[in-house]
């Protein structure tokens, strides 16, 4: 993928985006590259995937991983550690910031808008799934990008196309999404940074999209104790 990185990626995003996966791999795409990165999970509401669900696999490929104490567990509690201000102090690092879903999950990125605003090397990036209920279409997608821009005081800057049906993804439903994408981009006037494609399903797509901005897709299991 063909893509130059600001220091720090936000990525935000209706429930079920799946804005999580793809901050996780975005964190291991960077690490791939041989950048110094953390990841952190500004998601208090417990949805139903985590990023520390991945804490292990965060951990051995020596990326910083920044969560609440109660990630991973049946506590919903809005508590965000204080190491979060690492992501905007530690500037020798790449930080990849797993935003919640929809303007609630927004609201928790407030605090951290002047500095981000400031150092101004920033990519705050809207999720896009044409497959979920309430963004099944470009307008009903742009109401949730207004909503959660007005929720955290922060413009998007791009969007990643994530349109997928997790296992169930086909080939042509990616390709099909492609348009949508476009809407959506026209609409918002945000340029489209890349589209995420499953792993077994990226050569397919590549060779019949001729696309060049993909980013090849690992999915996220949850952890069941």
């Amino acid at each position: 993928m063909n893509y130059q990185p600001k220091r720090i990626t936000l990525f935000a995003g209706h429930y079920g985006s799946g804005k999580t996966n793809i901050a996780l791999n975005f964190a291991f795409w960077l690490k791939n590259l041989g950048k110094e990165v953390m990841i952190a999970d500004l998601d208090i509401v417990n949805p139903y995937f985590r990023t520390a669900d991945s804490a292990d696999s965060l951990k051995e490929a020596g990326i910083r991983l920044i969560s609440s104490a109660y990630a991973g567990t049946n506590v919903d509690f809005p508590a965000l550690p204080g190491e979060m201000y690492a992501i905007t102090e530690d500037k020798s690092s790449f930080a990849v910031m797993d935003i919640g879903g929809d303007d609630r999950g927004a609201y928790a990125l407030g605090r951290y808008v002047d500095a981000l605003n400031t150092e101004n090397n920033y990519e705050m990036i809207f999720v896009i799934n044409r497959f979920r209920p309430l963004t099944e279409n470009a307008s009903l997608t742009m109401e949730v990008l207004r909503e959660i821009e007005d929720a955290c005081g922060m413009k998007f800057t791009g969007i990643v196309n994530n349109s997928n049906l997790g296992d169930l993804t086909t080939a042509e439903d990616i390709l099909n999404s492609l348009s949508y994408a476009d809407e959506v981009a026209s609409l918002s006037g945000l340029p489209i940074l890349f589209t995420s494609v499953r792993e077994d399903l990226f050569s397919e797509i590549a060779e019949k999209s001729g696309e060049e901005k993909l980013l090849p897709l690992k999915l996220q299991r949850k952890i069941v104790d």
